[in-house]
């Protein structure tokens, strides 16, 4: 596929062209656990949902510092390509190469031996404690294919080519639609079926990246060795605080899951179907975000500032036009979308109220991934980071724990809208009064 160079041409354009191929792989990368939570909830039943939901919360929690690293790459190598940078670019490939490798063999076994710890720290119900563990600790089995095929595709988007990691996701998406009802429900492995059916995807998926990237040199991959002290510093200098933004992010997410699990099992399960139809409508602001931090990183390492608040500018507007009419669909639909996922009546009550209740809100949660994906365009991971603390830990637990006090289960969803709109309005004043475009991210080098 053709790879483009954003510091000329169309940004609106561009933008869009380039978003769109982000928002299929992103929609196809949910998919998994869409298609897991369809083929638990209806072939085993809500207790097993439940049992996904809150086992894909620590996944993600546990994950979360690869992921950073993950957006680390993202801006690296877009600003090295924006550079012009081939000998740079083989460096810095080689040396992301090699530092994900090891830490996803170390959170690999550390997550698969501390699986049920962590769910009974979570406050996991009783009866969903041993389901959840089993299906954790199969999906911490699979967690170097995971990160082994996401770097592949943030490789790709950093040389300007977003439809390679497309073809990749459709891969195995296609084998886990196929494997999920055949392992669970013919071989009779149940919740466990549809971990080993996630994991044999994500393994060939990983194994078609390769294959792809090599071919054709489209990515300049060098066989592994030790990288330089320079790069791994400027790794670690992008790589922890973005981490830590992920920790932030995704142990928040976990705070929230202990206030919806203190309500019991019903509101677990309708919080659990809620949310991947959340990860659904939150794709586009995702998508978007992403798209502007690889354009704006090869404006950075170019120079062309003009560029980088026109794409910014943009990606703003396409994102409230998108999201709210997202919202009205919600409004429209919650019900039957819920229903998708669990019949038991509490549960899918809940499920569709919470999103009825918060969907307005969502084009406030998209501002802050569009302005936090310019910062980091930049290199500012440290400034994003305090932005994320801001957001989870004193914005959005501290109020949802304390409206679902007021308010009981309703005030779950009150207390994470309005969330939403105060850190929208934090993340705009840093992205226009902060240093952020001081920031250099390749300072060791010199």
């Amino acid at each position: 596929m053709k790879q483009h160079d954003f510091t000329e041409g169309n940004i609106m354009k561009q933008l869009f062209f380039f978003s769109t191929p982000i928002l299929i792989t992103n929609l196809l990368q949910v998919s998994y656990q869409f298609i897991d939570s369809l083929w638990v909830g209806n072939l085993i039943g809500a207790d097993a949902l439940g049992a996904v939901a809150l086992s894909g919360t620590v996944i993600f929690t546990v994950l979360s510092f690869v992921i950073g690293v993950n957006n680390a790459a993202l801006t690296i190598l877009s600003q090295q390509k924006g550079k012009g940078n081939e000998a740079g670019l083989r460096r810095y490939l080689n040396a992301f190469v090699v530092l994900l490798t090891a830490m996803a063999i170390v959170l690999g076994v550390a997550g698969y031996l501390l699986a049920e710890p962590i769910l009974l720290l979570l406050g996991t119900p009783e009866k969903m404690v041993e389901m959840a563990a089993s299906y954790l600790r199969i999906n911490f089995i699979g967690i170097l294919f995971l990160f082994g095929y996401n770097f592949i595709g943030t490789a790709f988007r950093a040389m300007g080519d977003s439809k390679s990691p497309l073809y990749f996701v459709l891969t195995a998406v296609i084998l886990n639609a196929v494997l999920d009802p055949f392992f669970i429900a013919v071989c009779g492995w149940g919740i466990e079926g549809a971990g080993y059916a996630t994991v044999v995807s994500q393994g060939i998926a990983f194994l078609v990246g390769i294959y792809y990237s090599i071919k054709g040199s489209r990515i300049p991959f060098s066989k592994p060795h030790l990288p330089a002290r320079h790069e791994v510093l400027a790794i670690l200098k992008l790589g922890i605080p973005a981490g830590l933004q992920m920790s932030v992010i995704s142990a928040g997410v976990m705070a929230i899951m202990s206030v919806v699990a203190s309500f019991g099992p019903a509101v677990v399960a309708g919080y659990g179907a809620a949310q991947r139809l959340d990860s659904l409508i939150m794709l586009p602001a995702q998508a978007l975000g992403t798209a502007v931090n690889s354009m704006a990183g090869q404006n950075i390492g170019a120079g062309r500032w003009d560029r980088v608040h026109q794409i910014t500018r943009y990606g703003f507007f396409y994102n409230l036009i998108v999201m709210l009419i997202l919202a009205f669909a919600i409004v429209l639909f919650a019900d039957y979308g819920i229903r998708l996922f669990i019949t038991e009546t509490e549960a899918a009550d809940f499920g569709a109220n919470y999103l009825k209740m918060i969907a307005f809100f969502y084009p406030f949660l998209g501002v802050n991934f569009i302005l936090n994906g310019a910062v980091r365009a930049a290199g500012a991971m440290f400034q994003v980071l305090v932005l994320n603390i801001i957001s989870f830990w004193l914005l959005r637990y501290p109020v949802t724990y304390f409206l679902s006090g007021l308010f009981g289960e309703k005030g779950i969803a009150l207390g994470m809208g309005i969330s939403f709109v105060i850190s929208s309005i934090f993340a705009f004043l840093y992205y226009r009064y902060g240093k952020w475009k001081k920031v250099n991210a390749f300072a060791d080098e010199s």
